[in-house]
């Protein structure tokens, strides 16, 4: 490529901003299909800092998702890719799937939609009674029936995404420029950051929380925005961690992409609960107050302006908030379980943000991955889970369609 460069300057074929899993798995894709000069940028000083290494680590089978959709199409397809790729390597996966309770009778309805759509996408899943349940995970209960989704896992996200930025560096045609946050674009070939400027013939913005506010910049991501959502987490006391096999969920409001509050044990033995989707005022707001910016009226006012007329985040706002009282938090997790005492928890330091997307025009949240591709650049808009999951087969769609 023929740019005036300077001392300060840095330049690639392909520049992939954002060292999460989707631009991790997005340059190991561009690899295997023969790129030789990829540069993934970061802000940060390390690879998957964010949302990325702070999920659970749960390898979802493709239960929720509307038939069609994307999601649905992409995550079974990833689950198995990403089971491959930890035993290949000997990276930590547990296999002990997952159960879906209902908290009540009046909750069976949306379970056996949730059967119907598992079904549809290909997933292997089996409704059980409260007896086959208590082999399963003999402390959770249910309202009559439950599902079992045994292609449900866990791997440790830290340890894939070392192994994937590993991976790249040692191929030879990978190279990080990390402590590097975008400030502006240069025209459609080149960004400012803070380290200088970055050259590239095609841009790959898999930003994050950040990736609607990059892709504006090249005129492309109208008419959507990020709206943050803070994750919440308490774990079992060791003494207690034994009373989670593997994965017990509730039955969620299907209208809207969170799961709920749900009980997950880890590949070290450790069982978290949580996590939240309390409405956040910052994209890195892990904090109280930590991660609150000057962007946090905009987002107050979005998030007004969705309250007032979406019922469905009116719901999520109403009811979430409370779950930073420990009260709150436990009643909601206490429902999924036979025995749980308020003693048995412990604080997690685990806090994750999950940036949903809004289509500003309808006032609400899109439930699918959205991706764009603009001039030069191709935007990731909208890596909701499961993206982690799916993001072994994510990233070879859209090299297919947006960069072949």
């Amino acid at each position: 490529m023929k740019n005036n460069m300077t001392a300060h300057d840095h330049a690639a074929e392909i520049v992939i901003l954002g060292a999460g899993i989707v631009g991790l798995t997005l340059a190991r894709e561009l690899v295997r299909r023969g790129a030789k000069d990829i540069l993934v940028v970061d802000k940060e000083g390390e690879q998957g800092l964010h949302a990325s290494g702070r999920n659970s680590g749960v390898l979802h089978a493709g239960i929720y998702y509307a038939p069609g959709s994307t999601r649905a199409r992409l995550c079974l397809k990833g689950n198995l890719a990403m089971r491959d790729y930890c035993e290949e390597r000997g990276l930590a996966i547990l296999k002990r799937g997952k159960v879906i309770v209902a908290r009540s009778d009046s909750e069976i309805p949306a379970l056996l939609e949730l059967h119907k759509r598992a079904l549809a996408n290909g997933a292997a899943v089996e409704l059980i009674d409260a007896r086959q349940l208590a082999v399963l995970e003999p402390n959770a209960r249910t309202a009559g029936q439950a599902l079992y989704s045994p292609q449900t896992a866990q791997v440790d996200p830290k340890e894939v995404l070392r192994s994937l930025t590993r991976e790249l560096g040692q191929s030879g045609k990978v190279r990080f420029l990390f402590g590097a946050a975008f400030l502006s674009a240069l025209g459609p070939r080149a960004m400012r950051t803070t380290r200088g400027r970055v050259a590239y013939d095609t841009l790959v913005n898999a930003a994050g929380a950040h990736s609607d506010k990059v892709a504006r910049y090249y005129g492309a991501g109208q008419g959507y925005q990020l709206v943050p959502f803070k994750g919440l987490y308490k774990k079992l006391k060791a003494e207690h961690a034994h009373l989670v096999q593997g994965n017990i969920y509730p039955v969620p409001d299907i209208r809207n992409p969170f799961l709920g509050v749900h009980f997950t044990r880890s590949v070290h033995g450790d069982a978290y609960i949580g996590p939240t989707a309390i409405p956040a005022f910052g994209r890195e707001n892990y904090g109280v107050l930590k991660g609150i910016d000057a962007e946090a009226l905009p987002i107050a006012w979005r998030d007004a302006v969705l309250f007032f007329r979406n019922p469905k985040f009116r719901s999520v706002a109403l009811t979430e908030p409370r779950k930073y009282f420990f009260q709150a938090f436990f009643n909601d997790a206490r429902k999924l379980v036979r025995q749980l005492e308020p003693e048995w928890l412990e604080n997690s330091p685990k806090v994750g943000i999950r940036p949903q997307l809004v289509d500003t025009r309808t006032n609400e949240m899109v439930m699918d991955f959205v991706v764009e591709k603009k001039g030069s650049g191709v935007h990731v808009l909208n890596a909701i889970s499961p993206a982690f999951t799916s993001s072994l087969a994510f990233a070879e769609m859209v090299a297919e369609k947006f960069l072949a």
